[in-house]
């Protein structure tokens, strides 16, 4: 390496370390770092919820029911007050509550079943050899778009993709030439910032479509949100993300890393590898292939017909239909049947035993969602119940009107602030569930549909993992970047990461307003865009 690029170097990373930039990330680190574990917080905010309940229904809080007479859930006068849980009634309806909150809360039991189908498909190794054939056999010309495309699939299993898909990019970049922090960030980029886009269904839809069904119906108690409702948009923006960060990744981050020097990388590294699937995995792919098509062409049978038997029963149609409601299910099947097969090739799996045993083992790993949910299901049973979200929506949505607003541009604000909210709160099922039931009931006081807020959560939800500390694989990400610049610090990774981030924010907001209000395309199967 010449002088030259060693003092751009050295000034690059004590930009990253000491601009205004690293010490704003420094202060958002130090600010996140103040906020309890996730599991204590709702338990926080579900004691908070008792006593401010207690405080507003002392000084009868209330608000006008916006919803026309008759309408389901209206209350004879029209008038929506706080109900207090510092009563004898509230603290009867907590302890007998307690238990039918964690069972009623939809994303726990969604998840789990979704994950065991998943589980079977990660651990026969089928996930892991689709992600190293389809990055490994790309041409050279397309391997960046590969890249990022296999890290925003891999959200299908997305621990996976960070254990296994990004030191994979980082080393695939290394033995063709090109600098492995490029290949790390591109995949990184992919997986986290690109978190919410897929082609195919994960456990990230029902989890999240289950607290939006639980916020939606403060204001209209019939009102359901499948799975599919983001389907369609997060299938499009998947290319759209993939170019994106193609493009990131060799005309900003490539160049600016310039030429690798091994001399920053520890001894060692050129032990470092990962193998193309063998024949044998080859083989198990190609009837893991056979079988994922047969078991949806079985599928098929059951929706495409007029006289598909998980057709709407009383209308024919698909909308609304057994199909679209056991979408869940259908994940399972999807995943469990393609898995066992490539197991059962590639000898990884032989009986149900070794099925029952990857699903088992998924399901130790859930100890912590499980703890997370229990007391999430607390806060969002207890905000349904004392009104608190229903007059917060209202008064919210009526200050949005004053100031002009109520417009599409409303978006712009939310994506933004859940962006923001992300830097400091990781975890998207946590964010999602402080957040919903506030934004999801105002939002659709101002007319748009449940589904539509929530693709646009997702957007800001996912553009701000790659430059926040507190995501969960943020550390893990910084010790695989370790490998290949000793010295490297969190400000020159988030230097690194922050041009995907500010790409896709824009990038990924221009094709939601696009998607939605300018084509007037449906974010989802059955999806509305405005609701009245």
């Amino acid at each position: 390496m010449s002088s030259n690029q060693s003092s751009s170097q050295t000034s690059y990373e004590e930009q990253a370390q000491s601009g205004f930039f690293a010490r704003f990330l420094g202060t958002v680190e130090w600010l996140g770092n103040l906020l309890p574990h996730p599991v204590t917080l709702f338990a926080l905010l579900s004691l908070f919820i008792v006593l401010l309940s207690g405080v507003m229904g002392y000084f009868d809080i209330s608000v006008m029911d916006p919803r026309p007479e008759g309408a389901s859930g209206r209350s004879a006068d029209g008038v929506i007050s706080v109900v207090s849980l510092m009563t004898a009634e509230g603290l009867q309806r907590i302890v007998t509550g307690l238990v039918t909150n964690f069972t009623g809360f939809a994303p726990l039991g969604t998840v789990l079943v979704a994950l065991l189908g998943v589980a079977v498909a990660e651990h026969s190794g089928l996930l892991s050899a689709a992600m190293r054939g389809l990055v490994m056999n790309a041409p050279k010309q397309v391997v960046t778009f590969a890249i990022v495309f296999a890290g925003i699939v891999s959200n299908t299993a997305s621990e996976l993709g960070y254990v296994v898909l990004i030191p994979l990019a980082a080393m695939i970049f290394h033995s063709l030439g090109r600098h492995p922090l490029a290949g790390l960030a591109a995949a990184f980029a992919g997986v986290s910032a690109g978190y919410s886009a897929n082609l195919l269904l994960g456990t990230v839809d029902p989890l999240l479509s289950g607290i939006t069904e639980a916020a939606a119906r403060m204001i209209d108690p019939e009102y359901t949100v499948g799975p599919e409702v983001n389907w369609y948009f997060m299938f499009i923006s998947t290319f759209v993300i993939a170019i994106m960060g193609a493009l990131v990744t060799e005309k900003i981050v490539e160049p600016r890393l310039g030429t690798f020097d091994d001399s920053q990388a520890p001894e060692g590294l050129e032990k470092q590898q990962m193998n193309a699937p063998t024949a044998q995995e080859k083989k198990a792919l190609k009837w893991a292939g056979v079988a994922f098509a047969l078991t949806c062409g079985v599928l098929a049978l059951t929706i495409v017909p007029d006289n598909g038997i998980l057709r709407h029963p009383e209308t024919g149609e698909v909308v609304g239909s057994p199909f679209l409601k056991g979408i869940v299910a259908f994940i399972f099947i999807t995943f469990a049947i393609p898995g066992f097969v490539y197991g059962k090739v590639a000898g990884t799996m032989n009986n149900d035993k070794d099925v029952i045993n990857a699903m088992s083992k998924s399901m130790g790993s859930m100890g912590l969602y499980i703890t997370l949910v229990f007391f999430a299901a607390q806060f969002v049973a207890f905000f349904k119940w004392t009104n608190l979200g229903t007059v917060l929506a209202i008064k919210g949505a009526a200050m949005l009107q004053s100031v002009g607003l109520d417009g599409p541009s409303v978006f712009i604000l939310f994506i933004t602030m859940c962006g923001l909210v992300n830097l400091s709160l990781g975890s998207a099922s946590a964010q999602w569930a402080v957040t919903a039931p506030i934004f999801v009931p105002m939002l659709m006081l101002l007319g748009y549909a449940p589904e539509v807020i929530q693709a646009a959560y997702r957007v800001g939800d996912s553009v701000t993992n790659v430059i926040s500390p507190m995501m969960s694989y943020f550390g893990l990400i910084l010790a695989m970047a370790a490998r290949y610049r000793k010295d490297i610090g969190m400000g020159t990774l988030i230097a690194m990461m922050l041009p995907y981030s500010m790409i896709f924010f824009v990038g990924w907001t221009v094709l939601f307003f696009i998607w939605v209000f300018v084509l007037g395309m449906p974010v989802g199967p059955g999806a509305a865009t405005y609701y009245q």
